[in-house]
């Protein structure tokens, strides 16, 4: 009965999007400023509807409602999550987004926001020549010189920007500013959560003319104005004759790898947990216990944690997303492999 899923995008127009997704994944959008594609979500902004098979045409909050243990598994507890825990998007930025921060759930559950916290990852995709990112404050900012300088337009001054390229990858703790420059395709990997407050858009108007709206009194209240930035992530690779695994980040909210495949590669049972497969480039074919399914670049797969373990065989790269209930004694079994605490520490976030 239970398969792996996929599921219609869910397209988002925004004023700094563009059109890249047509070309980088063969699909036809609605329009020429798409700014996200919403793979996998089940929030009151967007919710996915599975595209294949059985459950065709179903909600995803539907389907887990009805089947909660079978699709999200044993160590995913109702009691701990009221909704799917994650959020998985494809960002064109033909343009600049907006310098914002994410609440973390500490601030969400305090001001009851309605939503969790938000800690994210960015896979950068494709990105031009000299593209950059906006991660986190300059070193020793504080909220009273943030402040004033959103006051006096001089906000860009206290920023920091780190250059970018294809393959790089960069997780984004709530609390942290940050913003995408133009020329960026990336894939978003986060905490089931829409809230975003802006502090600067670059003087930017909407269709009618008017600045579109800042967040500045809850932005303040929600940058993290202690913490020391990681910014790139520097992953663990692990090489077998038929594929390539890399582990790119650690923490409790998700973790996040890249498979690149040769020819086959085997997942370890996974009785007690989903996993989201997002292929970036190739095609294969995933095998599972009752059956097949072809898979290809730009087409998100929910895994249900009742198959068990699946196959992917082919030639393809994806991203592998899956969630733990201690990642200190994951972290513990890639030491006991022969893994160095340090590098361990550097994607633990």
């Amino acid at each position: 009965m239970f398969y792996p899923l996929k599921f219609k995008p869910i397209y988002k127009e925004k004023i700094w999007g563009g059109n890249r997704l047509a070309a980088q994944f063969d699909r036809n959008l609605p329009a020429d400023r798409i700014g996200e594609s919403w793979e996998l979500a089940a929030h009151k902004n967007g919710t996915s509807i599975i595209s294949n098979g059985y459950f065709k045409g179903e909600s995803l909050p539907e389907l887990i409602d009805k089947y909660w243990t079978e699709i999200m598994g044993q160590k995913i507890k109702r009691s701990d999550y009221d909704k799917f825990p994650l959020l998985i998007k494809l960002l064109d930025a033909n343009d600049k987004l907006s310098v914002q921060v994410h609440p973390d759930d500490e601030y969400a559950a305090k001001y009851r926001i309605g939503d969790s916290g938000k800690n994210e990852l960015w896979y950068i995709i494709d990105a031009k020549p000299k593209a950059e990112l906006i991660y986190d404050l300059q070193p020793e900012v504080t909220k009273e010189e943030l402040a004033a300088s959103i006051e006096t337009g001089q906000v860009i001054d206290k920023l920091k920007s780190i250059p970018v390229e294809s393959g790089d990858v960069i997780f984004i703790p709530a609390g942290t500013v940050h913003s995408i420059k133009e020329g960026i395709l990336l894939a978003e990997i986060q905490q089931n959560s829409d809230t975003t407050y802006r502090i600067y858009d670059w003087n930017r108007v909407d269709n009618n003319g008017q600045p579109r709206k800042l967040n500045i009194k809850e932005a303040l209240k929600a940058i993290d104005f202690s913490r020391k930035s990681h910014a790139k992530c520097q992953s663990i690779k692990l090489k077998e004759d038929n594929y390539q695994r890399e582990i790119l980040s650690i923490s409790e909210h998700f973790i996040t790898e890249k498979i690149k495949v040769k020819d086959s590669f085997t997942a370890e049972p996974v009785k007690k947990r989903f996993e989201v497969l997002l292929p970036l480039a190739g095609q294969a074919i995933i095998n599972y216990n009752q059956g097949t399914l072809k898979v290809s670049r730009g087409e998100t797969v929910l895994i249900p944690a009742c198959l068990d373990s699946y196959q992917l065989e082919g030639e393809i790269e994806v991203l592998r997303i899956y969630i733990v209930s201690d990642i200190d004694k994951f972290a513990a079994r890639l030491a006991a492999d022969g893994i160095a605490e340090t590098k361990i520490d550097e994607i633990t976030f």
